[in-house]
């Protein structure tokens, strides 16, 4: 049966909380990350700061050199992490297979909810809708047959958009994309293709499996299908997950050491509050690093005891990468942080027995709730980058 998927993308997340929280700054240029004197990375940036060339993990001095007139904030991920658990209660209204992407994205399968609220176009206008008139945010949404074409389909009309895949006019629709729209065509797999004088969707789709296998490997299986609309990969909920991560792909491919470094303890904080809000605790810290060319690698460590703390998933996460990646490495096009390796309640509360882990367990809890109530930068971590 023919399902039927949305993809929920806020549009510049932080940056529009930041603004519902502050109205005098709607209109301006904001930048949310670093500080206003120019030091660390632009976590996100407004419409009107990406008008001006900023975007996210760029350094914000230089943002501030092409938006001088840009408000720079500092992230409040308590704050944002409340507001997303809101946008979740509405996803929930209408079905329960859920698979969060990040704060401020994720995949639904509503296939299962068409008999009871329409059909799946209705079903994202009612989403997003809702969030903007009881959040105050917009929503981009994607509705198509499959993940790939949902999350394209986000994207198509941004900001404030809404798209969806005619099923019997896929190739059309696809046709005349750039072939960089499809996932996992970064800037060498394009010149491998433009070689072959493939630019877009279209040109891709037209040559055989057999050929772009043989030119790009196995990778090149998976594009030919993208190219033709299909993505058999099915939505994942949280209760079904086998694993909890958080990566980003950053606008811009990052070779500073400093910024990632930044970026893997910002990942590290978001994926053990999820892990919490879960009541889940996993044994096994993953890193998965794509570089510029593509090439995609993971480490993994797989700890005495399952954790859910903080401190304990970032130091990890940081050791494999200073110690299990080449130094120096190409620039950085995508970071991510997973833990997988779940365990019973009952053994993870035993792991949980030792008094140091248990005093950082209970910190990690005070921690959320300050943050939740109060914003981020209401307390800080000792040792933090901020």
């Amino acid at each position: 049966m023919s399902r039927a998927i949305l993809h929920v993308d806020m549009d510049a997340f932080f940056a529009s909380v930041e603004v519902r929280e502050r109205p005098e700054l709607r209109g301006r240029p904001v930048i949310v990350g670093g500080t206003p004197e120019g030091r660390g990375v632009v976590a996100a940036a407004s419409y009107e700061a990406r008008r001006f060339g900023v975007h996210s993990a760029m350094p914000t001095a230089t943002a501030l050199r092409l938006c001088p007139k840009a408000v720079v904030l500092p992230p409040r991920h308590g704050l944002y992490s409340q507001v997303s658990r809101r946008i979740h209660t509405v996803f929930e209204r209408y079905t329960p297979q859920i698979e969060p992407l990040s704060l401020d994205e994720a995949f639904l399968d509503v296939t299962g909810s068409l008999r009871l609220f329409g059909s799946a176009a209705a079903i994202g206008r009612r989403i997003k809708g809702e969030i903007l008139e009881e959040l105050g945010l917009i929503a981009s949404v994607g509705v198509a047959p499959n993940k790939f074409l949902a999350k394209l389909a986000s994207d198509m009309n941004k900001p404030d958009g809404f798209f969806q895949f005619d099923p019997e006019r896929i190739a059309e629709t696809l046709d005349p994309l750039p072939v960089t729209r499809l996932w996992g065509v970064g800037p060498a797999t394009a010149r491998q293709l433009e070689r072959l004088g493939i630019r877009t969707v279209g040109q891709l789709r037209h040559y055989s499996r057999r050929l772009i296998v043989r030119h790009l490997g196995r990778g090149g299986e998976h594009l030919w299908e993208l190219a033709h609309g299909i993505d058999a990969r099915p939505v994942v909920s949280e209760q079904e997950t086998k694993s909890v991560s958080n990566e980003t792909t950053f606008a811009r491919d990052i070779h500073d050491p400093n910024s990632l470094r930044m970026w893997l303890s910002e990942l590290s904080e978001q994926v053990a509050w999820r892990l919490r809000r879960q009541e889940l605790a996993g044994r096994t810290i993953t890193l998965k690093v794509r570089f510029q060319d593509f090439t995609t690698v993971t480490r993994s460590l797989s700890l005495p005891a399952v954790t859910d703390l903080t401190s304990e998933i970032r130091d990890t996460a940081l050791r494999l990468y200073e110690e299990r990646l080449d130094h120096p490495h190409p620039s950085v096009r995508l970071l991510g942080v997973g833990v997988s390796g779940f365990e019973t309640p009952e053994a993870r509360q035993q792991s949980l027995f030792h008094e140091v882990r248990a005093r950082n367990s209970r910190v990690d809890t005070i921690v959320d709730q300050v943050r939740s109530r109060f914003g981020r930068d209401a307390v800080r971590r000792g040792g933090s980058r901020r």
